[in-house]
């Protein structure tokens, strides 16, 4: 595969709808999963399809997911069934002159394929430390590391980043002709994932210096 795009490798991964929008742009794709902190996973379990929301962290070329070890979707997963999980970032409302043409801007990747789980106690280790820094970069230096029993309770799995695709809408509204002459404002609302003050827990915690924020996230 060319180490400079996202060649699909089927056509489950073409972008159709709007595909103006799609890029197959491996550093696209890396930096909008670098931004996240939550992705939606989608899979099959006796027929029936499930939507799961979890923390992740992308090492490499590997989305890393992890959960109770008895998690269904993770279950599921490291059996080799099929797995999709997008990512997506709210970067703002569009107010158009018709309903019709109201829209928002994003940013958004899907992530195709099937995962590996992480057997190796080191490799977990690692993963769990990622997930730690990416929450507050230093913290996994002042934390205490997972015991064997919890490395034993928790499933991770590695979803590989070979197959995937990024969307992005940006700019104002994209009005008709025929409406430029509706009396309304139009333009755009900035939205975006804002830290609020930090709160203590009712102990000693005020005597320690604050964690830091996660990158990205004001």
């Amino acid at each position: 595969m060319d180490k400079h795009a996202f060649e699909p490798a089927s056509q489950r991964s073409t972008v159709r709808r709007l595909a103006k929008r799609a890029s197959y742009d491996p550093e696209l794709v890396f930096s909008i999963l670098d931004a996240g902190l939550v992705a939606h996973v989608a899979f099959v379990h006796d027929g029936h399809p499930f939507v799961i929301p979890m923390a992740y962290a992308r090492k490499d070329r590997e989305l890393m997911l992890h959960g109770a070890a008895a998690s269904r979707m993770l279950e599921v997963g490291a059996d080799g069934a099929a797995l999709s999980a997008c990512v997506t970032l709210l970067d703002g409302l569009v107010y158009a002159r018709s309903a019709f043409h109201h829209s928002v801007n994003y940013r958004s990747v899907v992530v195709l394929g099937r995962a590996r789980e992480v057997i190796a106690e080191a490799e977990k280790r690692a993963f769990l430390h990622a997930l730690v820094e990416r929450f507050a970069p230093g913290r996994s230096q002042q934390v205490r590391t997972p015991s064997a029993k919890e490395l034993n309770a928790t499933r991770v799995l590695a979803l590989p980043i070979d197959e995937a695709s990024a969307k992005v809408r940006v700019g104002g509204p994209v009005d008709d002709a025929e409406d430029m002459a509706v009396p309304v404002w139009t333009g755009q609302l900035p939205v975006g994932l804002r830290a609020m003050s930090h709160i203590p827990t009712p102990d000693d915690a005020p005597r320690f210096a604050l964690p830091a924020r996660p990158r990205g996230i004001d």
